[in-house]
């Protein structure tokens, strides 16, 4: 590093914790906090993540799918990055803003940002087995 920076270099860090409740507010700058954790308890760990509030950005590095997408199904976060850098959502494309204490929540950001104000379900109902009759309910002309 050249001696001139002039004070605008902060230094990356890395942190061991031994649980996510030591983490009392948010940390904005090159650091890292790491937690160690049994694989069966990973669902707890994403459940005290979430109990913080905070939610602005969450980065996942696994060599498990499976796991990165179970952690994208829990984690309450604005952006969730799965095995890159955590730098930026893409301007015009990807909403930003945070989730919960985090950010100004939502903002938008291009085509994406009408995602988050809907759900998508499908419900299949077995009305033969309520008691239905799967004839009258038929949209077919009956026969």
């Amino acid at each position: 590093m050249p001696g001139n920076l002039n004070g605008h270099f902060v230094a990356p860090v890395a942190f061991e914790i031994s649980g996510i409740d030591e983490l009392k507010k948010e940390n904005f700058g090159p650091v890292l906090h790491v937690v160690r954790y049994a694989a069966q308890d990973l669902e707890k760990v994403v459940q005290a993540i979430n109990a913080t509030g905070f939610g602005l950005t969450m980065g996942v590095h696994s060599r498990n799918e499976e796991t990165a997408r179970r952690i994208e199904e829990l984690a309450r976060v604005g952006n969730l990055y799965i095995n890159r850098n955590q730098i930026g959502a893409v301007v015009g494309v990807q909403p930003f803003g945070g989730h919960g204490l985090s950010g100004t929540g939502p903002k938008a950001g291009g085509p994406n940002y009408l995602l988050r104000f809907v759900s998508e379900r499908t419900t299949s109902v077995n009305t033969t087995a309520v008691g239905g009759n799967a004839s009258l309910l038929s949209l077919a002309d009956a026969e």
